[in-house]
């Protein structure tokens, strides 16, 4: 694992950028307003639109109540269909979702292997707090653990682009807490993806993409083909293939510059004096990028009635995915062999080297299940499974001790294996009853049995000799390891409408974990509508989740050029050493929100809802404790701790580098506030349809209490310092506002949206750098207007030629604090070539176009 910079913690996450400036411009103004006039002078003319063009989006999410309309629900529902999730731009789901939904946010860049399986998160809370089903089922978690720092640090959710875009008829996002209704961990909401059931039909499409930058080019071929093998059932099957290169937005690394190393004047020697003559000089560090993979993906839904009531149904997703990411680089000197007879120095790589690191990934699941009637009686039988498997690989790279100790070493290893899987077989019930109030009684009840598991499975054993390969060493024999626990839950739910106009929703639900007990949860929503154009809403529950196995076993050495961190397992003899107990302990969670519905005609429709989310005992990434600072001892108690935990480092690190750990903890409390704004217009205009849509998002969250340093960690630093803080706090956008709108004319489609991003910021620690001392230096993204824009033409019946741009105008991130990014290059520190913040919103590739050709059969 490559950390990016010698000093400051985590050294791989701190890639920010600072230089605050409002970049609303005169561009945005302008579209901006174009669409706020357009839509209100639009709905003046209107008037009433026609019964067909009602807002009226069928839901299952958030309620057990059957026929409900999003707009109807007492809690928060987003439904966005595959239109939008296609006019998004982005081929992958992840960002498709990022560029509709404000309030969810994706990950722009991650270190090691999290650039390879970025994560995102909703409400600002942490990936691990949202809960992903498809067709209402569980969906199983990824077997990578973000572990480089960063508001994603710890992160362990659902991969979402494991799911072909094309095999989705639409999705429902619940931006509230549900873990009385779906399960304990649905603490930030749930994404709830149904998968299409055409029975006929068929479609292709081909996407080719790239950044104005000149890199990342992206394609992709997706189909759909709808099936009847009788005359009662469907089968659904899509495929996608995509690929997509590597980018490299990073700046110059202060050592291949440096004329200490590369002129001789200077007291430059060989083999460092060769740099100046390697491809691409002076941009030899490549790491700060997107990775490069090549992704299969394939999917299908099926049921089939048998007799008057009853469905038998099976659905499920497979998935290959090759991906690699560039290293920092290594210079010439670093892997040295010195003969014992004749003297003589051979370096394996005179020119320095890039190493890679790669994964071969095979994510799968499939769910079978019986749905029926029993007298009035509804009932759902389902078992699903779900794997995920990481096989992990370092290239053009090597051993160098190995080397200098036998002449020899691989240039390729094989790092290990990560494996995570779970079973869920769930029973649900659904009866409605007739009591005489203004509506009937809608009772549900139901059980679910989950088994999790999760494998660390060691690499070869060269990639364990001592430091192992350079960037990313081999999971060690101490790393390894396999873990599982059982889960048993049970819940009921009640919705009634005791009054005309009153709805009331009470649920409760019982789980009991194999590793930490047992909980309770709750859930209360109240509505009421006191026209059938206005309604207020609120709700109220109690959430709690078990940390993933990853958070709680998940152990390795994280390497930089100069640097080596261990990332201490929460559950180890070695960390109870450090007076951090006896590893992690669940979170517990208190959510309110309150708001209101209107619906001033068939075709409007604007939901408003304020939202807390309090959780307690919050699992989250500690500030770096360092052992060493440029080889001389920090913390004897740190050092032993790493050597307690049988980590082996690299020995040129612990001679002039830095060393220490990273480790999670149950150590804060924190308090999410924010409201979510959705508005949804239909209008026509002669021979024109347009789909107007704003949507917005505010989010801030406080951190309201800190766990103290516990004294055997023999050290003054905080167990939170600003940088940890700041991940919490700070890193995602104070505000988010989508505007948008989709006309269409005859053939002619053109979708046009203005995403404005909020402030966010971040601390980045210098380790002493500066002056000796700790110095913390903070980032800024000021309010960036994101434009996107896309063009459809109906070129003949069936098929549709599309042109379209994300981030039309080409808007970056303000670059990392200068001053911190000078004190870097002065050192000679490689984390200089991170020029832009790695927490960016909208990502740090700048400007994407992209054209495709679908057709429909």
């Amino acid at each position: 694992m490559n950390m990016n910079h010698s000093k400051g913690r985590n050294a791989a996450h701190r890639w920010p950028d600072s230089s605050v400036s409002n970049k609303i411009n005169s561009k945005t103004v302008a579209l901006t307003g174009t669409l706020l006039s357009l839509a209100v002078s639009q709905a003046l003319a209107d008037g009433a639109a026609d019964e067909k063009h009602k807002v009226e989006e069928i839901v299952v999410t958030g309620s057990r109540v059957s026929g409900m309309k999003a707009v109807e629900s007492s809690s928060p529902v987003q439904v966005l269909d595959a239109a939008a999730l296609e006019s998004a731009g982005k081929p992958d789901l992840m960002n498709a979702l990022a560029n509709t939904v404000p309030s969810f946010t994706a990950q722009a860049f991650g270190g090691d292997m999290a650039n390879q399986t970025l994560q995102a998160k909703l409400r600002g809370l942490s990936p691990n707090h949202v809960l992903v089903l498809v067709n209402g089922k569980r969906r199983h978690t990824t077997a990578s653990l973000a572990v480089l720092g960063g508001p994603y640090q710890g992160g362990a959710g659902v991969d979402l682009n494991f799911i072909p875009v094309e095999s989705i008829d639409h999705l429902e996002v619940l931006t509230e807490g549900a873990a009385a209704q779906y399960g304990t961990d649905a603490i930030a909401g749930v994404i709830n993806i149904k998968l299409k059931k055409d029975d006929s039909g068929s479609g292709i499409s081909y996407t080719h993409g790239g950044y104005y930058a000149g890199d990342g080019d992206t394609d992709s071929i997706s189909g759909s083909i709808g099936l009847a093998p009788t005359d009662d059932s469907f089968l659904n099957i899509s495929g996608e293939t995509r690929q997509h290169a590597h980018t490299d937005r990073g700046g110059i690394d202060p050592r291949v510059v440096n004329p200490a190393n590369v002129d001789p004047a200077s007291g430059g020697t060989f083999p460092n004096t060769n740099m100046p003559f390697a491809k691409g000089y002076p941009y030899l560090n490549n790491i700060f990028g997107d990775a490069e993979y090549d992704m299969k993906l394939a999917s299908f839904n099926s049921g089939i009635m048998v007799g008057e009531s009853t469905e038998v149904y099976a659905f499920g997703t497979w998935g290959e995915k090759n991906a690699g990411s560039y290293e920092n680089y290594r210079l010439p000197s670093r892997v040295s062999h010195t003969d014992p007879d004749t003297g003589e120095v051979t370096y394996l790589y005179p020119y320095g080297f890039d190493p890679r690191e790669e994964i071969e990934e095979t994510d799968y699941q499939i769910t079978a299940g019986i749905q029926g009637g029993v007298g009035e009686w509804r009932w759902d039988l389902a078992s699903t499974y779900g794997k995920d498997e990481i096989d992990m690989f370092t290239r053009d790279s090597a051993n160098a001790s190995l080397f200098a100790a036998t002449g020899a070493t691989p240039t390729d290893f094989y790092d290990g294996t990560y494996t995570a899987s779970q079973w869920t077989t769930s029973l649900d019930m659904v009866k409605t009853f007739d009591l005489g109030m203004a509506g009937p009684l809608n009772f549900a009840f139901g059980a679910e049995y989950r088994k999790e598991t999760w494998e660390a499975s060691p690499g070869d054993a060269a990639s364990r000799y001592l430091e192992g390969g350079q960037s990313f060493p081999g999971i060690g024999l101490s790393d390894a390891g396999s873990y599982d626990r059982d889960n048993v839950a049970g819940y009921v739910d009640f919705s009634l409408q005791p009054m005309e106009g009153l709805r009331v929703g009470i649920a409760g639900r019982y789980e009991d974990y194999s590793d930490f007990g047992d909980t309770s949860v709750g859930k209360a929503t109240v509505r009421y509508d006191f026209a059938p154009s206005f309604a207020l809403r609120s709700t109220f529950s109690t959430g709690f989740r078990a940390p993933t196995l990853a958070e709680s076993y998940y152990s390795a050495t994280n390497v930089g050029p100069t640097t080596a961190f261990v990332q201490m397992p929460p559950n180890s003899p070695a960390t109870a050493l450090l007076g951090l107990g006896a590893g992690l302990q669940p979170e517990k969670s208190t959510n309110y929100s309150f708001g209101f519905v209107m619906r001033p005609m068939d075709s409007m429709s604007l939901t408003f809802d304020v939202y807390e989310v309090e959780v307690r005992n919050r699992i989250a990434a500690t500030s770096t404790f360092y052992g060493t600072i440029d080889g001389e001892l920090f913390s004897q108690a740190i050092v032993d701790a790493i050597i307690a935990n049988g980590n082996i480092l690299d020995p040129e690190v612990t001679a002039s580098g830095d060393t220490g750990i990273n480790l999670f903890t149950n150590g804060v409390t924190t308090r999410t506030r924010g409201a979510d704004l959705v508005f949804d217009y239909r209008t026509e205009y002669g021979p024109m349809q347009v789909d107007w849509n704003a949507t917005a998002t505010y989010n801030k969250t406080d951190v309201t209490s800190i766990r103290a340093t516990p004294p055997q960690l023999g050290t003054s630093q905080a167990l939170f310092d600003k940088v940890a803080l700041s991940d919490l706090q700070d890193t995602v956008p104070e505000y988010v506002l989508n505007l948008g709108g989709t006309f269409r004319w005859e053939r002619l489609t053109v979708s046009l949206r203005e995403v404005i991003y909020g402030e966010s910021s971040q601390f980045e620690n210098d380790g002493g750098a500066t002056n000796g001392q700790i110095m913390f230096y903070e980032t800024t993204i000021g309010v960036t207007p994101i434009t996107n824009l896309e063009v459809s033409l109906e070129a003949m019946a069936g098929l549709t030629l599309t042109l379209g741009a994300v981030n039309l105008f080409d808007e970056m991130p303000e670059k990392r604090n200068d001053a911190y990014r000078a004190v870097q290059f002065r050192d000679g520190d490689n984390g200089a070539v991170s020029q832009y913040p790695s927490f960016s919103p909208f990502g740090i590739n700048g400007g994407y176009y992209y054209g495709r050709v679908s057709y429909k059969f």
